[in-house]
């Protein structure tokens, strides 16, 4: 089982977090589980105190290339030491990996793990292996959005919110009917779940602006295959007066632009948090970026998991209130919750 040890890194990081207190959620709720176009109901949500048994869990993430899964990582971690509940870890290498990550769900399988979390690469590509492994054990969605065929429960925000608030903020920028702005728009890794729906949310947002999109740039979202399209924007079209789209794309263009003298002439958002992007805002490198509070959403999926397994849902589907970050509200909102600490590794056991 090559494939289930195919790691970014080439050690397995020490848990060395302490365990977090039992505390209260402020979660939104889909009144339609799985559908994110239903409305939404505030929930003051009680984790469990702690797990019946120590549950073996089976993690699968898209990638650890960038900060943001990181920081689920560091929730998952935090959340299965509370518990007491153990887990492995496997990352995909990227969202073109499809192949690997449905290998990845069958080995989970054949494992004799008590659930699987599952950071999708792929909306509906993975539907027939999680149907299959769901027969033996809860299957819960992380994150990125899936077809819900087999899932058990999904620790998600609506990514085409997540969309758009980009999308606002440069319409509060650029009301209709103002003059005409550029605006070049990197959505992400054509095929993912989450990028329809970003895409979707921030179109649908920036109907109400005066910016014109004149590039859209695909891409896995590595930090460097987002250098290569910013750069190749950039060479192409001089004139273009914001870039918009992913973390990996906003933490590479604040360094581009200082490189070429642009910084201040080009607006840069971002439809996420990283840490970069976290910095990058505090600065006034980049104009605004939504926050999902990855941590906590890490947090979820390993308590509804845990739950899961003990019959004892309460709920399905979850997730933070989005919140837009500026230059205004950034030291407000802080990074609870939202990123790992500074020191943070990535963890791909924890053992309970």
């Amino acid at each position: 089982m090559r494939f289930l040890r195919h790691v970014l890194f080439a050690a397995i990081a020490a848990v060395t977090i302490q365990p977090a207190n039992a505390e209260s959620w402020q979660l939104d709720v889909p009144t339609v589980p799985f559908d994110d176009d239903s409305q939404t109901q505030p929930l003051l949500y009680h984790p469990l105190d702690h797990a019946a048994k120590p549950w073996r869990l089976c993690v699968l993430y898209p990638h650890l290339k960038d900060a943001y899964w990181l920081s689920v990582n560091y929730g998952m971690v935090e959340e299965a030491t509370r518990l007491g509940v153990s887990f492995d870890l496997y990352e995909a290498g990227g969202y073109p990996n499809l192949a690997r990550q449905i290998e990845q769900v069958k080995a989970c399988g054949k494992r004799n793990m008590d659930a699987l979390i599952l950071g999708p690469v792929s909306y509906n590509g993975l539907s027939p292996a999680v149907l299959e492994i769901a027969q033996q054990m809860p299957v819960i969605a992380s994150v990125n959005d899936m077809d819900d065929a087999g899932i058990s429960a999904k620790s998600s925000v609506p990514w085409r919110e997540m969309g758009a608030a980009a999308g606002r903020a440069i319409a509060a920028r650029h009301p209709k009917g103002g003059p005409a702005v550029k605006l070049a728009w990197f959505p992400g890794p054509k095929g993912a779940g989450w990028v329809h729906f970003v895409e979707q949310g921030f179109l649908e947002a920036l109907a109400d602006s005066s910016a014109q999109i004149v590039a859209t740039r695909y891409g896995d979202t590595g930090i460097e295959q987002q250098v290569l399209l910013v750069e190749d924007v950039l060479d192409r079209v001089p004139e273009v007066d914001y870039l918009v789209g992913s973390g990996p794309m906003a933490e590479a263009a604040v360094s581009i632009l200082r490189a070429r003298n642009l910084t201040g002439r080009i607006g840069v958002v971002s439809t996420y948090v990283s840490h970069g992007v976290y910095r990058g805002i505090k600065r006034g490198r980049i104009l605004a970026a939504p926050t999902d509070f990855a941590v906590l959403q890490g947090r979820l999926a390993v308590e509804l998991a845990v739950r899961a397994i003990e019959d004892n849902l309460t709920i399905r589907h979850a997730g933070p209130r989005i919140v837009t970050l500026t230059l205004e509200n950034i030291d407000e909102v802080g990074t609870q919750e939202t990123l790992a600490p500074a020191s943070f590794v990535p963890v791909f056991q924890v053992a309970n």
